[in-house]
């Protein structure tokens, strides 16, 4: 049986090292891919058939494509339509939180100010805990 895997897309390199950081803290047996931007994400899951993720987290702020429209593309896809993808974005506008949803987005998440509160956020996605669409802080 394969590891289970995370796909994130975001542009800053810092965020996509603090996510890796967190998700290894949050379950050790997790890997994580990265893509920098939509157009790449987008291409490395048309390329690779075999390419499951169990969780994709994209950022809505992007260069090159906007992460409302990666999120379109990869809800597009067969073999995504129940894989859970998860925005992760600095954003709280309340339109890109309607927005996401009506897209397919499974949760919203505001990139927390620290490592601690990302570990336990991921830690309650990864565990399919119920929660709330919008998640802002981990209480």
């Amino acid at each position: 049986m394969r590891n289970p895997v995370c796909f994130l897309i975001d542009d800053d390199e810092d965020d996509r090292e603090i996510f890796e950081l967190a998700l290894e803290k949050a379950d050790g047996s997790y890997s994580c891919i990265t893509a920098k931007n939509g157009p790449d994400a987008i291409a490395l899951l048309n390329a690779n058939a075999g390419f499951t993720p169990d969780f994709i987290f994209v950022d809505l702020n992007m260069p090159l494509m906007h992460g409302k429209e990666c999120l379109q593309h990869i809800k597009s896809i067969p073999r995504f339509a129940n894989i859970p993808v998860i925005i992760y974005t600095t954003s709280s506008y309340g339109k890109d939180v309607e927005e996401t949803r009506q897209l397919g987005a499974a949760h919203f998440l505001v990139k927390p100010p620290g490592l601690g509160i990302l570990t336990k956020a991921l830690k309650r996605i990864l565990n399919n805990e119920a929660l709330p669409y919008y998640i802002d802080g981990i209480d």
